[in-house]
């Protein structure tokens, strides 16, 4: 008999760059898996850096991981890798599963260990690295360090972006055989148009009838502050009455506020606080091409404000232009302006489009999310080795299935070339020194898969083997979580 996983059964080692010492997209939605996994009955432990006075407490247990801070970006800190002190640990909980979510050198050094102990690898993709070199004048080696990543990548078993852009580019990328989407949901109690509050407005000086243009988002270069502020710019050229609103801090906020002297700047919000604050913008411009799925823009959305934001990955999974917002080609200036002044000169006209905003964003729900799963029936054969990307209760599951066969087990642990985790066909030529019993109970396996059916939103189902609309729902109450410092 196959051993099946079951939720009880998961012991998860998480590697992040970054779990909670700085708040970010990355850090909430990490924290949010593990929390849900841990009432479902899963086993998680989480190595990553950790600070003295971090951003929020961790949820669930937190081993932290040597690490120095990064030159010239204080807040953020670079990981070391896997020393002694780690690998005992690791070794002590004995996961069956390693999850990693950046591809820093403790995401090489574990993925390095799970292979070496033959336990499976998935990693999550939250944003797009190489893309932030061109904003440091380094662009010229935006090509090494897609080869960088293609190597970390190729070494997991599978990798999860967040929205079906980012698949895209990921298989034009050859980043990976296995890839399917791990989605995102949000609170609709606290993103939500009732939020809007004029006196809030009011209280730095916008005026009810003013349009307002709002950036939300960490204040820092790849965020794409520069064009931001240079079609900011060309409106006040154009003599197009506007406000500029910003929320949230960074390192960057000095240089942003010399470029854009006139704009609001409304500080870091949080939750219902970050809710009014969105919902009293009049709409959002986002020129990131750093975002693998954009939550800012969702949440803008969420609270019917339309949405201005570049034709990259994350937001055209989410915008759909003329409808619920506008898509321009990156760092085209005139053509951001034109879209924003568009806005800008016909409140009906972004009032439509953001009421058709906040309908598409239904679909983003947790409630949504979470009933948009159903357990899938999976059944192994004896000799099958079996990776699925599966949800139970809405959730991804990793469930591995691995023969009790001591032939098929030889076969895996002597061939150090073949993924634990990769489609047949991907793999076939890997498989030529296997057992025909072997080969067939794979192909077995892997085509009853293919005939699982799920009911998915149209904007967020991957062409992809698996396609998972979400990795997690809302996190039941984790009453303790602890710190491990060696």
């Amino acid at each position: 008999m196959a051993s099946v996983m079951t939720p009880s059964n998961l012991r998860i080692a998480l590697f992040s760059g970054n779990y909670n010492y700085t708040r970010d997209g990355p850090t909430q939605a990490l924290n949010r898996l593990v929390g849900y996994l841990l009432s479902q009955g899963a086993a998680v432990r989480v190595y990553a850096p950790t600070v003295a006075k971090p951003a929020f407490e961790p949820t669930g247990d937190l081993v932290s991981a040597p690490s120095f801070a990064l030159p010239g970006r204080s807040e953020y800190r670079v990981a070391m890798g896997l020393p002694t002190r780690l690998r005992r640990d690791l070794e002590a909980f004995a996961p069956n599963l390693v999850h990693v979510s950046a591809p820093d050198i403790l995401g090489h050094r574990s993925v390095t260990w799970a292979r070496h102990h033959g336990i499976p690898v998935v990693a999550s993709v939250h944003t797009r690295f190489e893309t932030y070199l061109r904003y440091y004048g380094v662009a010229f080696l935006e090509s090494a360090a897609v080869a960088l990543l293609r190597r970390f990548y190729r070494r997991c078993d599978a990798i999860l972006p967040p929205s079906q852009s980012m698949v895209d580019l990921l298989r034009e990328q050859r980043m990976n055989d296995d890839i399917a989407i791990w989605s995102r949901g949000i609170d609709t109690s606290i993103f939500t148009p009732a939020a809007r509050c004029l006196p809030w407005r009011r209280e730095f000086g916008i005026e009810d009838h003013e349009m307002v243009i709002g950036f939300l988002g960490r204040l820092v270069l790849e965020k794409g502050l520069d064009v931001f502020a240079a079609v900011v710019n060309e409106l006040t050229r154009r003599n197009v009455p506007h406000r500029v609103l910003v929320v949230g801090k960074g390192p960057a906020e000095s240089w942003f506020a010399e470029q854009v002297p006139n704009a609001v700047f409304a500080g870091f919000q949080a939750g219902t606080d970050l809710g009014r604050a969105v919902a009293s913008m009049d709409m959002l411009f986002n020129p990131s091409v750093t975002e693998t799925f954009g939550n800012v823009t969702l949440e803008a959305m969420a609270c019917a404000v339309p949405v201005v934001a570049a034709m990259a990955t994350g937001s055209s999974s989410l915008v759909e232009h003329g409808v619920t917002g506008r898509l321009v080609p990156p760092e085209d200036i005139n053509g951001f302006a034109d879209a924003l002044q568009a806005y800008c000169e016909d409140r009906d006209l972004a009032d439509n489009d953001g009421l058709a905003g906040e309908a598409l964003s239904h679909a983003y729900s947790w409630d949504a999310i979470n009933n948009s799963r159903s357990r899938p029936p999976f059944r192994q054969s004896n000799r099958s080795i079996f990776w699925a990307v599966s949800s139970i209760n809405a959730t991804i599951w990793w469930s591995v299935s691995l023969s009790t066969s001591p032939r098929l087990k030889r076969c895996i642990s002597t061939d150090r070339k073949l993924p634990i985790a990769r489609r047949t066909e991907a793999l076939s030529f890997r498989w030529r020194s296997a057992p025909r019993s072997v080969s067939r109970a794979i192909s077995a396996s892997t085509s009853s898969a293919r005939s699982a059916r799920w009911t998915v939103p149209a904007s967020v189902t991957a062409n992809s083997f698996f396609a998972p609309s979400a990795f997690c729902s809302m996190i039941s109450p984790i009453s303790s979580s602890k710190v491990i410092v060696g």
